[in-house]
């Protein structure tokens, strides 16, 4: 794909970044890392990237080359180039939980008539659906009964009188402090900003990213709308996550993936900031 000269100009790149990199920022200083620590970070990340996604075509890429691309003395790049970054890959417990759960919403043999998930019979049950079949199908690591533990003590299911093990839908959100929310935060956020970056460096925008919003509304609206949001955004990626498990029955497999997702957020702002337009805006 065709890459575009100069995206943005020095300065309204800078801009921009002010207000992309703002909410990083303040996740950085809640965490505690410092700006050293975020400088030291970034240089080495400068250094990956311009080795990986701008060498030339049939040509190594050199030292001096990623110094030039990315300003950083010829020496810092000779002692920084090759040091692995840290990319902490899915836990196994949210991975078989994501797994899991992603087959009791989408395969027919675990849903209702309407598509939602059907209470299970915890221990097998012949050859029909039961918790215990469930689990067995994703892995066989981890027992069953393990599995269910967790996910009551955690909310995730509920197991009424009749030994029937009910999936909580509301319990695909993870917690603050469970691995999964900062698991999907990285993943989620790299996505989306890949996604949105690729359609500016690109002559033609490769990928979907739209959203609609609207300011200087009330803020009962504005939660009336989050709702909204939230209820077609679930039901949105539930339709999808079912005609995925579905066509993948039947792929070769590859090394491609595939990801679709949605956020909705609410917020007030100062009104000097705030545009005089209620005119819905798509974003491309």
């Amino acid at each position: 794909m065709q890459r575009a000269k100069r995206p943005f100009s020095g300065e309204t790149l800078q801009l921009a970044l002010i207000r992309v990199l703002r909410p990083l920022v303040k996740l950085a200083l809640a965490s505690g890392l410092s700006f050293p620590s975020f400088a030291a970070l970034l240089k080495r990340l400068y250094i990956d990237v311009a080795e990986r996604d701008f060498a030339l075509a049939d040509k190594a890429q050199t030292d001096s080359r990623i110094s030039l691309l990315t300003g950083i003395h010829r020496k810092d790049v000779s002692r920084l180039r090759g040091e692995p970054l840290s990319v902490t890959s899915l836990p196994a417990a949210v991975s078989q939980t994501g797994r899991i759960i992603a087959r009791w919403i989408a395969d027919p043999l675990y849903c209702n008539e309407d598509g939602s998930p059907r209470a299970l019979p915890r221990t097998l049950q012949d050859e029909g659906p039961s918790f215990e079949r469930l689990v067995t199908e994703i892995t066989r690591d981890v027992h069953p009964r393990a599995v269910l533990d967790e996910w009551v003590d955690r909310g995730v299911v509920s197991v009424d009188a009749q030994d029937m093990v009910r999936l909580d839908l509301a319990s695909i959100v993870p917690n603050a402090d469970d691995d999964a929310r900062r698991h999907y935060f990285t993943r989620n956020l790299h996505d989306h900003a890949l996604a949105a970056v690729s359609n500016v460096i690109n002559d033609v925008a490769p990928h979907l990213e739209r959203a609609v919003h609207y300011d200087r509304i009330s803020p009962d609206l504005a939660r009336r709308l989050d709702l909204i949001a939230r209820e077609e955004t679930m039901a949105m990626l539930l339709r999808l996550n079912k005609i995925a498990h579905q066509l993948v029955q039947e792929d070769p497999g590859g090394d491609s993936r595939w990801i679709a997702g949605g956020y909705v957020l609410t917020e007030t702002v100062e009104t000097s900031t705030q545009p005089c337009s209620k005119t819905p805006e798509a974003k491309s």
